[in-house]
């Protein structure tokens, strides 16, 4: 039953993130799943049957403006293709809906401060979907930079990377400029965990990538200068076997995060040490990342909380992988503006 401590749902269009999120809006429990929208006849109502087939009370529809226009729709949650972000994102803002935008938030900065007029104009919530970090061991991660156990953080290492199955074979379909390859997809991920564990922004980026022929990259490597000695390396790929860690190094020691982006029936395990010889490793409980944004977003809206991922985060990651796909295409390390 809807109540005024529930956010209501609809999902705008039928990716195969749906697999996870459909479950995750109907578990979390300050939110409820009212519609489902998409372009393709059926495709809705076969999504909903697929992966909530005992759901009822689920409106599906074969046009993505009539979930727009539905009043009972409080919230959108957009896992659309990214180059279509801005525009669905937009066009829900101005119907007066809260949108959880799945990451990237959209491929320009200029895009997002588009989002970001729109959502202070007609005063909704807007927030990047990075599921991970609401996962508890990040925390940890971050309770233990902060407790000086490593000392200044010096040195990121992030990688994200699998074999690309014939099923996510679309991922490769349209060039970097449309939002395709691995940059767009998973290098969100490793490049906002890197900026995470530093203190300030970074200020130059080189890299460089394995294109194929849409104008996709399928394997991109490079490193961001966080200034002073500061780096973050990093690897995302489509043709590399699975990794999904970063590990942070410190003037006293390091902290590796084994599973950082994986999903929510994997372990969690935190391994750390120092130059005088201690060290440990942690394995923490389960949690569902997922679920945990879907109830953060729906607090926020709910009680008029500021979400943990601001638009300036948003831009800055944006910004950061711009520049890293025009050093990866022109050969020439890229300065990020201060």
């Amino acid at each position: 039953m809807t109540t005024a401590n529930t956010l209501r749902f609809g999902i705008l269009g039928a990716a195969r993130i749906n697999e996870r999120m459909i479950p995750t809006i109907i578990q979390a429990a300050n939110a409820e799943l009212v519609a489902i929208a998409s372009r393709r006849p059926g495709a809705a109502a076969e999504t909903l049957a697929k992966y909530a087939p005992n759901q009822q009370g689920v409106r599906t529809y074969d046009n993505l403006d009539a979930l727009i226009e539905d009043a009972e729709v409080q919230a959108v949650y957009l896992p659309m293709s990214n180059h279509e972000h801005e525009e669905w994102a937009l066009r829900a803002i101005r119907a007066g809906k809260h949108v959880l935008v799945e990451k990237p938030m959209a491929l320009t900065v200029l895009d997002i401060e588009a989002i970001e007029y729109a959502a202070k104009e007609h005063h909704v919530t807007v927030m990047e979907g990075f599921m991970y970090r609401f996962h508890p061991q990040h925390a940890r991660v971050r309770e233990l930079i902060d407790s000086g156990i490593i000392g200044e953080v010096r040195s990121v290492r992030s990688s994200y990377s699998f074999i690309m199955r014939p099923a996510r074979l679309y991922r490769l379909a349209e060039d970097v400029s449309k939002g395709g390859g691995a940059m767009w997809d998973i290098g969100p991920y490793a490049i906002h965990s890197a900026r995470w564990c530093f203190d300030v922004p970074p200020v130059a980026v080189t890299a460089i990538a394995k294109f194929v022929e849409s104008g996709a990259d399928i394997t991109t490597s490079g490193v961001i200068d966080f200034g002073e000695g500061k780096h973050a390396h990093f690897d995302v790929s489509f043709e590399w076997a699975r990794q999904s860690i970063y590990e942070v190094t410190g003037t006293k020691g390091g902290i590796k995060c084994h599973a950082a982006w994986r999903l929510p029936e994997d372990v969690p395990v935190i391994s750390w040490w120092t130059e005088d010889g201690k060290g440990g490793e942690e394995k923490l409980p389960m949690a569902d990342h997922f679920v945990l944004e879907i109830e953060h977003f729906s607090d926020c809206v709910l009680n008029g909380k500021t979400p943990l991922l601001s638009f300036e985060d948003a831009k800055a990651n944006c910004r950061t992988i711009e520049a890293i796909l025009q050093s990866a295409a022109t050969g020439q390390a890229v300065l990020l503006e201060a």
